[in-house]
């Protein structure tokens, strides 16, 4: 079986696509390779959202916000938006999911915890069905 591929795009690339990825990569490992990019990344990861990552043992300080190109779209086998209405290139065979999550951009600590949670969540589900 080959590795699947999994793409978080969020405008920005800056919090939740960046938590996503970093969850992703610490549970599964090298059993499915993580990207994240954003159709308007920022110049760096939301502190807040490192901050939240930190508190559960995750760091995502190494990271950067990168642009979403088609390419990315193609080499994925799943791409995920973060509802964010983000318009991403469509190619058949692949599966899209949108998840409706609040932006941590401009929240405070608290208020970005719960979305944290919910894309911890999120990412287990993935994975047991990626990883059966």
């Amino acid at each position: 079986m080959t590795t699947p591929t999994v793409l978080f795009v969020c405008v920005h690339n800056a919090g939740r696509s960046q938590m996503a990825a970093g969850y992703l990569q610490h549970l599964a490992g090298d059993r499915i390779d993580v990207r994240s990019a954003g159709s308007e990344p920022k110049d760096q990861i939301n502190s807040v959202a490192v901050a939240a990552m930190a508190e559960d043992g995750i760091d995502i300080t190494a990271n950067t916000p990168k642009l979403l190109t088609v390419d990315a779209v193609k080499q994925a086998d799943v791409v995920i938006t973060m509802g964010c209405g983000d318009a991403c290139p469509i190619f058949p065979g692949k599966r899209y999911e949108d998840w409706e999550l609040d932006d941590p951009a401009g929240q405070s600590i608290d208020a970005v915890r719960p979305i944290r949670d919910d894309i911890r969540a999120r990412v287990r589900a993935l994975i047991a069905e990626l990883l059966p």
